[in-house]
């Protein structure tokens, strides 16, 4: 649908509705599309796509951040965009999201799928449209979109930092089909040579796990308590017993001492790529 000043506001999108407001606010200071790229570090192309709705998969949070600042909005429109990406995830996840954004370490176990936060588009496409095998494509692609976003904490001044252990099941389970892993395993060994990533690989030859059998995350804070979070079907939890905290760390550092080191673990990636492509 074409957006113009006539389209109803009930017949917008939630992008469409940011794109809107943004125009709105940036004729109201008397810029133009051109001045306001530059004081944001954009394009006046960019903020065209931004206005009209069509910028995929969606606005920076830098760009909206930089609207707050040109338009003295205080975080508006980064409150408006967060509240965006919110909307296309569960409410029970939300919580999660929002610490997982402020957190120092992540420390993830994954046994079965590669964790949300480091899976590329097509993987995470292939992941919804199983899950929401009658859902709309918007709805589909709003829910992969705003996974993807959550990497965005890697662009900030200080990301976090993050250790990842997958289960080699993460690796051999076919998501999408090949292309699609092949396209998953060269995302994650370019998340390998991040200084802020670490990965390493639980192996099948591993044989019994040492520690938990489940997915699980952990949460560390610069001055502030240390956070365990689980999934089940009906949802996630969170976790601020200190008790419960300890005995998931203690876990962690059992796993990391069975997994493959982070150079094994990359071999592996290479060689599982290979068998994809062929």
């Amino acid at each position: 649908m074409a957006l113009d000043e006539t389209t109803p506001p009930e017949h917008l999108n939630p992008l469409q509705r940011f794109g809107r407001d943004v125009r709105q606010v940036r004729l109201a200071r008397k810029l133009t599309q051109k001045h306001l790229g530059t004081a944001t570090g954009y394009s006046e192309g960019y903020v065209s796509k931004v206005e009209s709705g069509t910028m995929l998969p969606r606005p920076s949070q830098k760009f909206a951040k930089g609207c707050d600042t040109v338009f003295g909005t205080g975080e508006l429109f980064a409150g408006l965009l967060r509240r965006i990406d919110e909307g296309d995830h569960p409410s029970w996840f939300v919580p999660y999201l929002n610490m997982e954004r402020k957190a120092a370490r992540i420390l993830d176990y994954s046994t079965n799928l590669v964790m949300g936060i480091l899976q590329t588009e097509a993987y995470a496409r292939a992941i919804f449209q199983g899950y929401f095998s009658r859902g709309e494509e918007e709805v589909i692609e709003g829910k992969v979109t705003a996974r993807v976003r959550r990497r965005d904490v890697f662009d900030r001044d200080a990301p976090p930092y993050l250790w990842t252990i997958l289960h080699e099941a993460c690796l051999r389970t076919i998501v999408g089909g090949a292309e699609v892993m092949a396209g998953q395993l060269e995302y994650l060994l370019t998340a390998a040579a991040s200084p802020h990533i670490k990965l390493q690989v639980m192996p099948f030859s591993a044989g019994a796990p040492a520690a938990s059998t489940r997915p699980f995350t952990v949460l560390r804070f610069t001055g502030a308590p240390t956070v365990l979070y689980t999934e089940t079907r009906v949802g996630g939890r969170m976790h601020d017993s200190a008790r419960t905290v300890d005995a998931a760390l203690d876990d962690y550092d059992l796993l990391r001492a069975h997994a493959l080191s982070p150079d094994r673990s990359v071999t592996l990636l290479k060689t599982l790529l290979k068998e994809y492509r062929a």
